[in-house]
């Protein structure tokens, strides 16, 4: 929501006293943190993306290089905006199995844990307009507009500017407090709010989400190939599934968490509160077969406001039978399998037949186990 009015000038002192009601507000909507950053990006920031998009890591998703250039200057997405006001809402969901134990079951699904409740993108959202709402009753009309993942920012470096954390080697954002399972949001406003100052890197020589990465997706440090990446292979590509990358996913069907599961930070990280964060229908438990089993209608009721449904039924048939084909042979994986050899898509068929033949051939092994080093979750 963008304010027509020109709102009154606040003087330095109303500023800060408004700053530190805004942090008081964001806990009591649910935030786990919240600082203030110029609305500005780096240059560093603007300049690796830039290079990032040239060497093509985007894969597919050709709407990062489209909008680059606004993801280097907030203003074209608000005129007038002078800070950003950024959040972390912490996600790991509660009383969900282990994730360790989880990848190593498999003929079990494994959904990264971020989607297996609802989708964070209204909820937060939702909550960082009524904190603009609060923020006009206090400082009177002025201009602000709330993001989750919804626009073209560059979300991390402008939370790493304000202090939220710093921007690990697995290009996720990292905080010492609470690692890294957390979503962020942004509220773009126009007031002159006391800014935070950003902290430093504390990643060392440790390289473990590097070298964990079940593709090698990592090029280097902050260097990450989407193409290779087994979320974006099982979210952001639409088509076939490179073979030699499939024995590599594992049984994971809708991303991957092993770079947070290995990094020493999330030692620190906490349980989510939020109620709707919790694991629904069984997800951190469900058999591929079962989950395979699902028609179309299903698939809709069951993932109905959750991240997952953004893939579509097909795709999430892809998934599932390139994790069943990694899976142990067994009549009920076959059967299963052969259910679908004759579905109308043609993806669907392809990764049903490769998945057949691998269960078939007795030379098809699964990748070497390292699940027993993925320990950092909360509580565990």
């Amino acid at each position: 929501m963008i304010a027509e009015i020109v709102p009154e000038p606040l003087d330095p002192r109303q500023c800060d006293a408004l700053a530190e009601q805004i942090r008081a507000w964001g806990r009591e909507l649910g935030f786990q943190a919240l600082r203030i950053a110029p609305a500005t990006v780096p240059e560093a920031d603007r300049q690796h993306l830039d290079r990032w998009l040239q060497k093509g890591s985007h894969g597919e998703m050709g709407w990062m290089a489209e909008r680059a250039a606004l993801r280097h200057d907030p203003a074209q997405l608000m005129p007038g905006v002078q800070r950003v006001i950024s959040v972390r809402m912490d996600y790991f969901p509660p009383r969900t199995r282990r994730p360790a134990i989880q990848l190593a079951e498999r003929d079990r699904a494994y959904v990264s844990r971020y989607a297996l409740g609802r989708d964070y993108h209204k909820l937060i959202r939702k909550r960082l307009t009524e904190l603009g709402r609060r923020i006009e009753a206090a400082a009177g009309p002025h201009g602000y507009r709330a993001f989750t993942d919804s626009a073209p920012i560059l979300e991390k470096a402008l939370a790493a500017r304000a202090g939220l954390g710093w921007i690990g080697k697995n290009t996720n954002l990292l905080a010492r407090e609470s690692g890294s399972w957390f979503f962020l949001g942004e509220l773009f406003t126009d007031l002159p709010l006391p800014m935070d100052d950003p902290v430093g890197e504390h990643c060392g020589a440790c390289t473990a989400c590097l070298d964990i990465c079940p593709t090698q997706a990592f090029r280097g440090p902050y260097d990450l190939d989407a193409r290779r990446c087994i979320s974006y292979l099982t979210i952001e590509l639409k088509g076939s599934i490179p073979e030699e990358l499939r024995p590599l996913i594992g049984n994971r069907i809708y991303g991957c968490d092993d770079c947070q599961l290995i990094c020493p930070w999330n030692r620190f990280a906490e349980v989510s509160a939020e109620p709707d964060f919790v694991a629904r229908h069984g997800l951190d438990a469900a058999s591929l077969v079962e989950l395979f089993g699902w028609d179309e209608t299903t698939f809709l009721q069951r993932t109905e406001g959750m991240a997952i449904r953004r893939i579509g039924h097909e795709q999430w048939l892809r998934n599932l039978a390139v994790a069943l084909g990694n899976g142990p042979a067994s009549a009920e994986a076959e059967t299963a399998l052969r259910a679908r050899a004759d579905h109308p898509s043609a993806l669907v068929r392809e990764h049903v037949g490769w998945a057949l033949e691998r269960l078939r051939s007795p030379a098809s092994s699964p990748p070497a186990d390292h699940t027993s080093r993925l320990t950092q979750a909360p509580g565990q």
